[in-house]
């Protein structure tokens, strides 16, 4: 799906991770939120430490985006979860850019600096977050809703980070 890789360090030793191993992590329920994660890793990341790999035990997130692939994604690459460094703040949503764009939002701290992104318009589409709010969707639906998340994940993965996320 990507041939790109995030490293972090554990102790100043190199940890790698593919899109492919965030999902073996997270399993299989949020394709995309796993996609969303490793491009806001992939986008931040290299603008934090001045383009040096950091340590992946000293970096932290605050964002409106509460997905448990997302957050599965934060936590296997950073252990933010684990050691309270992830904060879900609905806050943060931006609602002026409209229900679709709103939550994308993710502060990323390491060291004294935090990147601030949110998500490229026409990323995320309408449908789906219509469809993951619908209550008592039918099986043809749910069906849709599954196609749509691995779609999303699958588009994500083939554009460069900096299309898929903008500072702000």
């Amino acid at each position: 799906m990507t041939a790109a890789t995030l490293t972090v360090l554990e102790n100043g030793k190199p940890l790698t991770y593919t899109y492919a191993d965030l999902m073996a992590y997270h399993g299989h329920g949020f394709p995309g939120g796993v996609a969303h994660g490793f491009k806001v890793l992939e986008r931040s990341l290299p603008l934090m430490a001045n383009g040096a790999i950091p340590e992946r035990r000293e970096i932290s997130f605050r964002t409106s985006f509460g997905g448990p692939g997302g957050r599965d994604a934060l936590e296997m690459v950073t252990r933010c979860l684990t050691e309270n460094r992830l904060s879900i703040e609905p806050d943060l949503a931006q609602t002026e850019r409209g229900d679709t764009m709103a939550r994308y939002v993710w502060l990323v701290s390491y060291r004294g600096t935090t990147v601030s992104v949110r998500i490229r318009e026409g990323i995320v589409r309408d449908e789906f977050i219509a469809l993951g709010k619908k209550a008592n969707r039918t099986d043809d639906e749910n069906a849709r809703l599954e196609y749509l998340k691995s779609e999303m994940a699958e588009r994500i993965l083939s554009l460069p980070a900096t299309e898929v996320y903008e500072t702000f």
